[in-house]
């Protein structure tokens, strides 16, 4: 029988804001982690010259994929060969990639609850068994070695997410490296999601590569490059893992669009534009962290990078998904609800995102202060 999996309950909130919008009502996406900045001015102009100039076809760029490995050191002080970065059609393949990969259907893949809902369905789909590690306020809702090294049997892999999706928090240098000595005494294969890098609002993150170089490292420029629909990412495999990585590849999604490589070769050297955009994330996470209060919402994971506020809205609902519904039905504001991070906890909990315009955070949040106030509580 075909995998059970859970639906992703933003995308419908989505399709219902969308529906309102065609109505004629005024709608803020909130409910998605979608930058409202564009791609660089720079690599817009570079993807017009290759449609003039270029037919395209299958291809990997080998000079994206030296740019890339060029940013581990730059960055990280990390060397990665460039044949260890395959290209793919942004960081939802790379993922499939990585666990089809690396592990058997019926291997256990520990992850944190709350987490990317994509982690526990794409394992399911691929008949894995994703365990749940809970991380609450006392773990900054992260993963920790401490719980790695308590969980039996050891799972065949884990999957790190830094900053993180939904909280946005990030996981400490020491508390990475600790991770990866567990892992490593233990036989777990680390899978570490680093969509996030570079949307950092203090300390940036640490990359998994600076304290495991055997791990598989998942990445697009969907996030940090303002490319989502360019749809383009990689994964960083080891070395005598890039064989098997690339059959997959192969089989299942040929190659990444040549024409976004092309732009994100461009991107990658847009450093003043892009912080630029990390800059309009910080004026709007300010923002939204000064309304807090005014919203009743005084519960909420440190939102150390990314540009997302988990909100704990228990004293106002137990049914988030209806609770974003009737939001966004009654101030088009749209949200996602905690059941897509949290099957367990996140009936109370709620996220919003603050990727939008500054702008549009201004105007959400004065939709929302009224109608919060006016919910009843519990």
């Amino acid at each position: 029988m075909p995998a059970s999996i859970d639906p992703f309950q933003a995308i419908g909130i989505s399709h219902i804001a969308h529906r309102l919008k065609a109505q004629g009502r005024s709608i803020i996406h909130m409910e998605f982690g979608q930058p409202s900045t564009g791609a660089p001015a720079a690599a817009i102009a570079a993807a017009h010259r290759v449609l003039d100039t270029d037919a395209m076809g299958y291809w990997e760029s080998p000079a994206l994929k030296a740019r890339i490995a060029q940013d581990y050191a730059d960055r990280y002080g990390v060397i990665v060969d460039p044949d260890r970065v395959i290209l793919t059609c942004g960081a939802s393949p790379a993922l499939v990639l990585a666990l089809a990969s690396s592990f058997e259907p019926g291997d256990r893949v520990a992850t944190a609850r709350p987490g990317y809902v994509a982690y526990r369905n794409t394992l399911k789909a691929l008949r894995m068994v994703p365990v749940e590690i809970e991380c609450g306020p006392a773990e900054r809702f992260q993963l920790t070695a401490r719980a790695l090294q308590a969980l039996e049997p050891a799972p065949r892999g884990v999957i790190i997410a830094s900053p993180a999706n939904p909280t946005g928090t990030i996981i400490e240098a020491a508390e990475m490296a600790a991770i990866a000595e567990v892992c490593r005494a233990r036989g777990i294969r680390i899978i570490s999601d680093e969509i996030y890098h570079g949307l950092s609002y203090g300390e940036p993150a640490s990359s998994m590569l600076q304290f495991e170089p055997e791990a598989l490292i998942v990445n697009s420029f969907s996030k940090y490059y303002s490319m989502v629909a360019w749809r383009l990412g990689w994964l960083v495999a080891p070395a005598d893992h890039v064989g098997k990585a690339w059959a997959y590849k192969g089989n299942m999604f040929l190659t990444a669009p040549s024409l976004s490589q092309h732009a994100g070769l461009v991107a990658m050297d847009c450093g003043e534009e892009l912080e630029g955009h990390v800059e309009v994330y910080r004026a709007n996470r300010a923002l939204m962290l000064e309304a807090l209060p005014a919203l009743g919402l005084d519960t909420i994971a440190p939102p150390d990078g990314a540009f997302y506020i988990w909100a704990d809205v228990g004293h106002l609902t137990q049914d988030s998904l209806a609770f974003c519904e009737r939001l966004l039905r009654d101030t088009g504001v749209a949200t996602a609800p905690g059941v897509d991070f949290d099957p367990v906890e996140g009936g109370h909990f709620m996220r919003f995102s603050f990727a939008v315009s500054t702008a549009e955070v201004r105007e959400a949040l004065s939709r929302l202060v009224p109608w919060f106030a006016a919910q009843p509580r519990l």
